[in-house]
């Protein structure tokens, strides 16, 4: 007989029926919102009437489009404080609760849900943008969608959805020092290829991954979009019910004993069927860096940049791209790379875990001479949290410019930008030709720890040589 996997439970679970296209319609427990890709939603729903069916299970936040450094209001974007407006006015009129800024709760939208306890196993989760999948850490189900979806969720709880296949992404053994969950994820999109997991949900698993704690598990589940993958998740454990305990949305008291018992119910099955299997060794993983225009296109702190016959036939073109736009030569060692920019944030590396590590990093050096390096926290709790623990005063004093909540310079909708050619030491989830703000910027992926370790030589280095 066939065994389960949880995505099999949580899909079959939330099954409301199967729509003529073939497709299922399945309920979304938790939608996520932003400033950014619900304002055309809502007014579909004006033009046809509709209401929002169950407010309740909508969350919103600002984090986008909001300044870094200046909040006061109006926004000094026009078209900021317009979207601003907008989500204010529709979360006022359909009931939804709206974490604003100044509110203790407002950050990027993938780091309050989980910090809140909103993000639980056996959930589905559905958000207007692509880093939904970090909310898989939990053991739930996380599709990030597009605009008129988000107009379906809001008007009827559901979306229309084909089924995935499933691939089991095993990783075993312990991490070397200097080596983070940032460098496996970016190690697995390297060898599987960004458009690996197109049509597939990734259950991460193996005794690497259970070694992790719940932040470095959404770093992982975080980046699964850029290696194709729908939606990536990691079956819940005692790691996982710990971290949850005792948080605002949590079940409390007799109620916790009996969703723990839910929640270790929906794993997958020892001997569940997958659609796919592969295997790394932990060993086999350094530091990392993405030296080209995709997350695939890393390597190895101590590498070479690879050359085209070191290559399929069919990534050399993209590769021949990736030389001009980045200005890299084949053949030549990634350290010494000369950066301009240090950022420090994102969804995928903007926790707490994060900037405590990249603060044991920084304590006792100081930024190089001639580069912009700047922290931002996930939010606003985090960055509560950071300051309590003294966090921002070893950046600071590092030469660190310490920034209020948001996405910042991952994706450049808001002041935080790389000016020309500047040269970006990031540790976001994306290095797409003009992801960061100018057009001909560069941006190079990494764990936060190796950020630093740029931002104090200003260059690319092994973080190991600082450790």
């Amino acid at each position: 007989m066939s065994r389960g996997t949880l995505f099999d439970k949580v899909w079959d679970a939330h099954t409301v029926g199967t729509l003529p296209s073939g497709q299922t319609q399945l309920f979304i427990g938790l939608h996520l919102i932003h400033e950014v890709t619900s304002p055309q939603a809502f007014a579909m729903l004006r033009e046809r009437d509709l209401k929002v069916l169950f407010p309740a299970r909508t969350i919103a936040t600002v984090d986008h489009i909001i300044p870094t450094d200046n909040r006061d209001r109006p926004l000094q974007d026009p078209l900021a404080e317009e979207m601003m407006q907008s989500l204010e006015e529709n979360c006022k009129e359909n009931g939804i609760t709206f974490y604003t800024v100044g509110s203790g709760n407002q950050g990027i939208v993938h780091v309050i849900a989980p910090e809140q306890g909103l993000t639980q196993p056996g959930m589905t989760i559905a958000c207007g943008d692509s880093h939904t999948s970090t909310h898989g850490a939990f053991g739930a189900i996380a599709f990030g969608i597009g605009t008129s979806q988000v107009r379906d969720v809001l008007a009827s709880q559901t979306l229309a959805l084909a089924k995935l296949k499933v691939r089991r992404v095993e990783v075993n053994g312990a991490l070397s020092p200097g080596v983070y969950a940032k460098d496996v994820i970016l190690h697995i999109i390297r060898q599987l290829g960004v458009k690996g997991g197109v049509g597939y949900a990734y259950e991460f698993a193996g005794t690497t991954f259970e070694q992790m704690s719940m932040e470095e598990r959404m770093t992982v589940c975080n980046m699964s979009i850029e290696g194709g993958a729908r939606c990536g998740y990691i079956n819940p454990d005692q790691v996982t019910f710990d971290y949850l305990q005792g948080r605002d949305a949590t079940p409390k008291a007799t109620d916790w004993d009996s969703a723990i018992a839910w929640w270790s119910s929906i794993a997958s099955d020892r001997d569940a069927d997958y659609d796919d299997v592969v295997v790394f060794d932990a060993a086999e993983i350094s530091p990392t860096v993405t030296w080209g225009i995709t997350p695939g296109q890393g390597i190895g702190v101590t590498e070479q940049v690879p050359t085209p016959d070191q290559m399929a036939e069919s990534e050399r073109a993209i590769a021949e791209e990736a030389y001009r736009y980045m200005d890299l030569q084949p053949g030549k060692s990634i350290q010494g790379t000369k950066v301009d920019v240090c950022f420090i944030g994102s969804c995928t590396n903007g926790r707490i875990s994060d900037l405590r590590e990249a603060a044991r990093v920084a304590k006792g050096r100081h930024v190089a001479l001639g580069v912009k390096a700047f922290v931002v926290p996930g939010s606003e709790r985090v960055k509560a949290q950071a300051e309590a623990e003294g966090l921002h005063t070893i950046f600071e004093s590092a030469g660190f410019e310490w920034r209020e909540a948001g996405c910042s310079m991952c994706l450049a909708m808001n002041p935080d930008k790389l000016q020309g050619r500047e040269l970006s030491a990031s540790s976001s989830n994306r290095n797409f030709k003009g992801r960061q703000g100018s057009s001909s910027g560069r941006t190079l992926l990494m764990s936060p720890a190796m950020v630093v370790a740029a931002a104090v030589t200003g260059k690319v280095i092994d973080v190991r040589d600082l450790l």
